[in-house]
C-alpha cells in the first residue's frame, strides 16, 4: 500500500481555456497533418463526410466523458468510470485499452515530428528518425515531470502557433479549392466511397477527435470539474470539428483525393505538399514549423493524460503501488511519467509508423465503447444529458471498431486478453 502523503489529491489549477487548450493540443496534431490523406485514400472524397460522421460519434462519446468526469472528477477517465459504475474487469480492461492505444500514438506523434523535422534537412535514415524521436520524448517527460503548469504555457504556445498555421492553410487555399471544386469534390455525394470505405474511414478519422479525453483524465487538476468539464470538451469538439471539416475541404479541393493520399503515402507530409501548389514557399514552411509543434503538442498531452491514467491504476493495484507516488514539489505523478515516457521511447524504437493508427482506431473504440456503458449507469440526478446520448455513442463504437483491418482488430483483442490474463496473475500473488 502507498503511504497517504504519497497519495494526496492533485493541485486544481486548470481554469476553462487551460482545459480547451489542453483538449486542442491532443487533437489538433497527427489528425489534422497526417490522417485526412490516410482517410482520403480510403473514402475518396466522401473523406469530408466520414470526418463529419467520426465528429458525431465523437460529441456522443464527448457528453458521456463530461457528465462522467463531472459526477466523478478524478484522475483516470474511463478505467476510474469503469470501476465505479460498471466491474473492476471492465475498468482495468478501460485502463489497459487506453494504455497500449494512446502509447502506440504517442510513439507514431514523435516519429512523425522527427520526420517532418529531418526532412526539412533532406536527412531520410530510419536511425536519424528512431533517434530524435525517442530524444523528443524524453524532452517532453522531463517537461511533464516539472508539473502541470509548466506544461500548460508550453502547451498553449504550441496550440497557438498550430490553429493560425491551419487557419492560413484554410484561407489561402479555398480560392484554388473552389475552382477546382467541380472535379476534384463532385463524388462526395454520388457514392464513389462504398458503405464500407465510408465507415472504415469514419473511424480512422475518429481517433483523431479523441484528445478531448485527456480534459476527462485531468478531472483532479481541473477547477469546478462539474461546470468546466463538460464546457471544455464541447468547445473543444466543435472548434475541432470546423478545423478538421474546412481541412479537408481545401485539401481535397485543391488537389483531389487521390493525390492527397499520394502525398500522404509518400511525404507523410501531406499539407506542406498541397501548399505548394497554390502558395509560395512562406506556407509551406509555415505548415512544416506547425506540424513539428502540433505533434509536440499531442506528445505533451499524452505523457499527461497516459501518466494520470497509470497513477490512477497504481492506486488500485492495478500497477505497482510505487507509481502512485505524487512529487509534493511540483505536484507531478513523477515515477508514472517516467514510466509512461520509457514505455514511449520503447516503441518508438520499433521505427514502423504504419500500423499504429489503426491499432489506436480500434482500441480506442473498445475504451469509449466502455465509457459508453458506464454513463448509461449515471443516476438521474447525476445524469447531464438524455440516456440516448451514450446509447448513441455506445452502439457507434461497437459497430465502427469492426470495420477495421480484421488483422488490426484481431491483434487488438489479443492484447486485450494478455492485459486480462497478465492482471488475474498478478493479483493470484498477492
Amino acid at each position: 500500500m502507498t503511504d497517504p502523503a504519497d497519495r494526496a489529491a492533485l493541485a486544481r489549477v486548470v481554469g476553462l481555456p487551460g482545459a480547451v487548450l489542453l483538449g486542442l493540443g491532443s487533437i489538433v496534431g497527427t489528425g489534422a497533418f497526417v490522417s485526412i490523406g490516410i482517410a482520403a485514400g480510403v473514402a475518396g472524397p466522401s473523406v469530408v463526410l466520414a470526418i463529419a460522421l467520426a465528429a458525431c460519434l465523437a460529441t456522443c462519446n464527448g457528453l458521456s466523458s463530461a457528465q462522467l468526469a463531472a459526477d466523478h472528477p478524478v484522475s483516470g477517465g474511463t478505467y476510474e468510470y469503469g470501476y465505479r459504475y460498471l466491474t473492476p474487469t471492465l475498468g482495468f480492461m478501460a485502463g489497459w485499452t487506453f494504455l497500449c492505444a494512446k502509447s502506440a500514438s504517442a510513439a507514431t506523434a514523435a516519429l512523425g515530428l522527427a520526420g517532418y523535422a529531418l526532412d526539412s534537412f533532406g536527412v531520410t535514415a530510419p536511425e536519424a528518425r528512431v533517434g530524435l524521436a525517442v530524444f523528443s520524448v524524453g524532452c517532453i517527460t522531463a517537461l511533464v515531470i516539472g508539473g502541470m503548469t509548466r506544461s500548460n504555457r508550453v502547451n498553449g504556445a504550441i496550440v497557438t502557433v498550430t490553429l493560425f498555421a491551419l487557419a492560413a492553410f484554410v484561407v489561402l487555399g479555398a480560392p484554388t479549392a473552389v475552382e477546382r471544386s467541380e472535379s476534384t469534390l463532385s463524388g462526395m455525394f454520388s457514392g464513389s466511397a462504398d458503405i464500407r470505405s465510408l465507415l472504415e474511414a469514419s473511424a480512422l478519422m475518429f481517433v483523431a477527435y479523441t484528445g478531448y479525453g485527456r480534459i476527462a483524465t485531468l478531472g483532479e487538476e481541473v477547477r469546478e470539474p462539474r461546470r468546466t468539464i463538460p464546457r471544455a470538451i464541447i468547445v473543444t469538439l466543435a472548434i475541432s470539428a470546423v478545423l478538421y471539416i474546412s481541412v479537408s475541404l481545401v485539401a481535397v479541393g485543391a488537389v483531389g483525393a487521390g493525390v492527397l493520399a499520394e502525398l500522404t503515402a509518400a511525404t507523410a507530409a501531406p499539407l506542406e505538399e498541397v501548399a505548394r501548389t497554390f502558395s509560395g514557399p512562406v506556407l509551406p514552411g509555415l505548415l512544416a514549423v506547425a506540424a513539428i509543434t502540433a505533434m509536440l503538442g499531442v506528445l505533451l498531452n499524452l505523457v499527461l493524460g497516459l501518466s494520470r491514467v497509470l497513477l490512477a491504476m497504481a492506486r488500485r493495484a492495478d500497477a505497482p503501488a510505487s507509481l502512485a507516488r505524487i512529487e509534493a514539489s511540483s505536484s507531478s505523478p513523477r515515477a508514472a511519467v517516467l514510466a509512461v515516457g520509457s514505455g514511449i521511447a520503447l516503441i518508438a524504437l520499433i521505427g514502423d509508423i504504419g500500423l499504429t493508427w489503426s491499432f489506436s482506431a480500434f482500441t480506442v473504440l473498445v475504451y469509449y465503447a466502455i465509457t459508453n456503458l458506464a454513463a448509461l449507469r449515471l443516476s438521474a440526478e447525476a445524469r447531464l444529458y438524455p440516456r440516448w446520448i451514450p446509447a448513441a455513442g455506445l452502439v457507434g463504437c461497437v459497430g465502427l471498431a469492426f470495420w477495421v483491418e480484421p488483422r488490426v482488430w484481431l491483434v487488438g483483442l489479443a492484447m486485450i486478453g494478455a492485459g486480462l490474463v497478465g492482471r488475474a496473475i498478478v493479483r493470484g500473488r498477492e
